[in-house]
Parts: C-alpha cells; sequence; structure tokens
C-alpha cells in the first residue's frame, strides 16, 4: 500500500514517517525544563499560543540523550495533547510504499518496537515507524 511518508533523521537513523501522524512539522524556540518529569521529556515550549511536551527522542528509544541542539520537531497529538518530537533533520515528504520487515532482520529492540516496515528510497531501505509509539501511555496520559 502506497501513502505519504516524511523523511527525517534522529539517533543516527534515517526513518519514514506516515503522514497521517504529523500535524507540522516546526523549529522549537525555547525549552522550559520541568522538574520530576521522565527523561525524555526535554520540557515545555510555546509553539503558536499553545503549549506542547517537547521528547527528545533518542532518550525515548532508550539511547543517550540527542546533542541538545536539535531544533526541528515533528507535532503529533495523542489523547488531545500535542508533543514536540525532536529530529536532527527532515529531509523530504513523498509517495511510498510500505514493505513488511524482512525475518531475521537485526533491529535493537527499541527500534524493533516503533518499526511498522520498510520504504524503498532510492534503492535505500528506510525503516518506517510509528512516531506516537515513542510515548508510553501513561506518559500520553499524563501529560
Amino acid at each position: 500500500m502506497t501513502g505519504l511518508y516524511l523523511i527525517a533523521r534522529f539517533a543516527g537513523r534515517t526513518v519514514a514517517i506516515a503522514s497521517e501522524q504529523v500535524d507540522s512539522v516546526v523549529d522549537i524556540g525555547k525549552v522550559t525544563p520541568v522538574p520530576r518529569t521522565s527523561p525524555f521529556v526535554r520540557g515545555l515550549a510555546a509553539l503558536r499560543s499553545r503549549v506542547v511536551t517537547v521528547i527528545d527522542t533518542p532518550v525515548a528509544l532508550g539511547l543517550p540523550p540527542g546533542s541538545g541542539t536539535a531544533r526541528r520537531a515533528v507535532i503529533v497529538h495523542v489523547d488531545g495533547h500535542s508533543y514536540a518530537m525532536l529530529v536532527d533533520a527532515l529531509e523530504d515528504v513523498a509517495p511510498f510504499a510500505l514493505h513488511p520487515l524482512a525475518n531475521g532482520l537485526a533491529l535493537a529492540p527499541a527500534w524493533r518496537s516503533i518499526a511498522l516496515g520498510l520504504v524503498d528510497r532510492d534503492c535505500e531501505p528506510v525503516l518506517a515507524i510509528d512516531l506516537v509509539g515513542l510515548l508510553p501511555s501513561s506518559t500520553a496520559a499524563a501529560a
């Protein structure tokens, strides 16, 4: 099945995000830390007269924190809340066919938990992910 995907880069990997998950793509300004939150919550930021929770995507994957310089984000909505998922780079939006993951494909457990399949981008496989899957359900309900 062919769908529209946003190609982004974070945690050292190029990924494809289904356009249905993407509300917008923005540059994040000042992030205000919030005490006593999960380590993957970088803080809160103001965005077009609303507050968004800023997520450090590598930490959400169980990887070391990002560089702290990421300012681009993909905005997603979950249960009425807005989240800014930090990315290192945004490359393109294009239609791709989603292919299932091959048996025996070696993916770290964190990546496997959000993997939806692969898209073929100029003869290079790109992991299609469930970006919302980076938010534990308890966090999405509490934020």
